[in-house]
């Protein structure tokens, strides 16, 4: 059986979603952050040197990186909620699935590490705001075209796409003018899988 190290309020609340939307059989084994620096504990780095949040245990084998592990999951799922048939709604699969982390979340995580700093919050608020605009404004208009990230259909790009929206809904006023982004937030809530994560993993800050 799978087992999921999940901290709370984590991008591993992603991997607990993807595993119910899949329907595979895991155990979770929670985490809870440092009330004072808000970090994972050292416990986590028992299981892989990093000490970071997901990782997951399958038959032996230890998979650490949010994307790493979905995609490991869509193959241990037999390609379920993986790439699209036709070839674009593949490309953009392929895009949003890296696209999540390797583009859209640095910017929010720099403005609110920044804005927690005393004298930095103004400047995380002018410099990094513009650029998190950007990204939110071009997500809004990929939504606008189609339902889902790669297409008509759900996939693992909307699961990997959750934890920056969510993230940028809490802190800023992402859905402000961003109809699409609202309401793509709400149809994945909606959603028994989702709502099974929310139960299997315990409190979540960012539903």
């Amino acid at each position: 059986m799978i087992t999921v190290h999940h901290l709370e309020n984590s991008r591993s609340q992603r991997i607990l979603w993807l595993l119910e939307e899949l329907g595979l059989p895991y155990q979770v084994k929670r985490y809870a952050r440092n009330k004072t620096t808000m970090l994972a504990p050292p416990e986590l780095r028992q299981v892989h040197p990093l000490g970071k949040s997901p990782v997951i245990e399958d038959d032996g084998a230890i998979v650490a990186e949010t994307g790493a592990i979905v995609e490991y999951l869509v193959e241990r799922g037999d390609g379920r909620l993986g790439a699209p048939a036709h070839r674009d709604d593949a490309l953009r699969y392929r895009h949003f699935l890296h696209y999540a982390e390797g583009s859209l979340m640095p910017p929010l995580f720099t403005k609110l590490v920044l804005s927690r700093v005393p004298l930095l919050g103004k400047v995380a608020q002018k410099k990094f705001q513009p650029m998190v605009d950007v990204h939110l404004d071009y997500v809004e208009a990929e939504l606008a075209a189609r339902p889902w990230f790669a297409g008509k259909d759900f996939t693992a790009a909307d699961v990997m796409m959750s934890f920056p929206l969510e993230a940028a809904v809490t802190r800023a006023t992402a859905t402000e003018g961003r109809p699409h982004i609202a309401a793509w937030l709400t149809k994945i809530h909606a959603r028994s899988a989702y709502q099974a994560a929310l139960k299997a993993g315990g409190p979540y800050a960012y539903a």
